[in-house]
């Protein structure tokens, strides 16, 4: 509010208050999603409709998803211990696989990705290949994708280039893998890309609302009976501080629940 701190600093010390750190990629530092914009010539920060609405998460965005979602979780009955729980979201919005499927084209990142792969890259048409397409997936088109960002995308332009040459692949259409695309705005320059996210970042708008994308991330909104309401509900194993799992006797659960948690991710801790 006094202008003495930037946005990126507080959600960076956020992430921090909450346990998220660089030093895991489980419970990497989560960035949301700040522009809807990616097929512009030019960027217009003054303009409302250029950004994402922060009040809601990302599986609702658009009506038509978050009536989905919100179908899914009142067709479901309660059930503990179960893969089949009452949630809006049965993945996450930040987990290792995101993190690493983000930076693939920057070591030590690429081997990470390649282990949790199981010693390759994934299939091209699943690569992060498309800031836009990337956007589209997880606020529109795929149910099973709900991600957020992560810092790098307000600052590191090196790894939106395949500098180091991976052969990624090819998707369906014939496109070879190699630098991420980027929108119109960007000129095809990662550095400009950076420079114009982060601007949006600190816009004027995005100071206005960025409290309520804290809110479900970290806040009140995170879980209870407010957070059902936000639709921003997820499986009970990824509330990491709300699962004892020392009550659970039977070895084999308690391995598939933590496994569970490894695979795709957990939420803040409250702040």
């Amino acid at each position: 509010q006094k202008r003495e701190i930037s946005n990126f600093d507080y959600l960076m010390y956020l992430n921090t208050l909450a346990g998220r750190s660089y030093n895991d990629y489980m419970q990497y530092p989560v960035f949301p999603w700040v522009l809807a914009d990616y097929h512009s010539e030019t960027l217009n920060l003054t303009n409302p409709h250029t950004f994402r609405d922060l009040s809601k998460p990302m599986g609702a965005q658009t009506v038509e998803r978050k009536h989905k979602f919100i179908q899914r979780f009142n067709e479901v009955e309660k059930s503990e211990g179960d893969l089949s729980a009452q949630c809006h979201y049965c993945t996450h919005y930040s987990s290792a696989i995101i993190v690493a499927s983000y930076l693939v084209r920057m070591e030590p990142f690429t081997q990470t990705f390649c282990s949790l792969q199981g010693g390759s890259f994934d299939v091209a048409d699943r690569m992060f290949h498309s800031v836009k397409s990337t956007w589209e997936s997880a606020s529109r088109d795929n149910m099973s994708d709900v991600r957020e960002l992560i810092p790098e995308f307000f600052y590191l332009p090196e790894f939106l280039t395949n500098a180091n040459h991976f052969e990624l692949g090819c998707m369906q259409d014939g496109t070879v893998l190699g630098d991420v695309q980027l929108p119109p705005w960007a000129d095809g320059d990662p550095h400009k890309f950076i420079l114009l996210h982060r601007q949006a970042l600190e816009s004027d708008y995005v100071s206005a609302h960025l409290h309520c994308w804290i809110d479900l991330i970290f806040g009140h909104k995170q879980h209870g009976s407010a957070a059902v309401e936000a639709v921003n509900t997820y499986h009970p194993y990824f509330y990491g501080d709300k699962m004892d799992l020392n009550s659970i006797k039977d070895p084999l659960i308690k391995s598939t629940i933590l496994g569970f948690i490894s695979n795709f991710g957990q939420i803040p801790k409250q702040v």
